[in-house]
């Protein structure tokens, strides 16, 4: 299967880029979201959310924000897209007892992602309880047109696969220098999604873990300032 796209020129800063995911239509969203335009579905991955305040606990003084604006950029999407389906999935929060940190206004953000649509929670590696006093559906993984959504990417080839966990990121080459940004990863048939968190980090796409994960050569989503840029394998460089 090739990859086909094409530039959606939604207004800054949620710039998109199109293509075809196995048989479904997928918007890369600046933000480091992925939508599937025929269900409606916004789906993010690796919130981490009260990462921040785990470091804090650990005597590791971090800028106890993360929560708050990794929720106001998913806010900003789902009040742009008017998603039928908001898909977490899987990382949510960053340790098992995140929840319990939450401040008010941030659990409140939460449950509003729940009213007036279906909310699925996929439990990952950090929150692998999922939550115990917010709303909507828990799941290990779930098939969505013909795509397997899961937090972790199995070994070997998988088509039609959407996964995150391994934060990927890209140190993209140019003419002055190299710049390392969040990316998609994706050959057309299978994707990792770039973390959502406001702290989450990235893995450079160079890197062991995603060898023999792609049946081609994949591409780049690399996110820009303003829109999400494709970007070929060659004109990657390691950190």
């Amino acid at each position: 299967m090739s990859v086909a796209y094409a530039y959606d020129h939604a207004p800054s800063p949620c710039g998109s880029l199109r293509l075809r995911l196995g048989l479904a239509d997928a918007l890369l969203r600046q933000s480091g979201a992925l939508y599937l335009t025929a269900e409606r579905a916004l789906i993010v991955a690796d919130l981490h959310l009260e990462k921040g305040s785990a470091y804090a606990a650990r005597g590791q003084m971090l800028p106890p924000y993360d929560t708050r604006e990794t929720l106001r950029r998913l806010a900003a999407e789902v009040e742009a897209l008017s998603p039928a389906t908001v898909i977490l999935l899987g990382d949510t929060f960053h340790d098992r007892a995140s929840e319990g940190r939450l401040a008010p206004d941030d659990a409140e953000r939460l449950r509003d992602l729940a009213r007036g649509r279906t909310l699925i929670w996929v439990i990952g590696n950090h929150d692998a309880d999922g939550p115990r006093a917010l709303p909507g559906q828990i799941a290990d993984e779930l098939t969505l047109l013909g795509l397997t959504l899961r937090h972790e990417p199995q070994a070997g080839l998988q088509p039609g696969e959407v996964a995150g966990h391994l934060h990927p990121a890209a140190r993209v080459r140019a003419t002055r220098g190299s710049i390392r940004r969040r990316c998609f990863i994706t050959d057309g048939e299978r994707m990792i999604l770039p973390a959502f968190g406001a702290y989450a980090g990235g893995l450079n796409v160079l890197d062991a873990a995603f060898a023999g994960l792609f049946a081609r050569g994949p591409i780049i989503g690399a996110l820009g300032s303003s829109r999400v840029h494709a970007v070929g394998w060659r004109s990657l460089g390691p950190d």
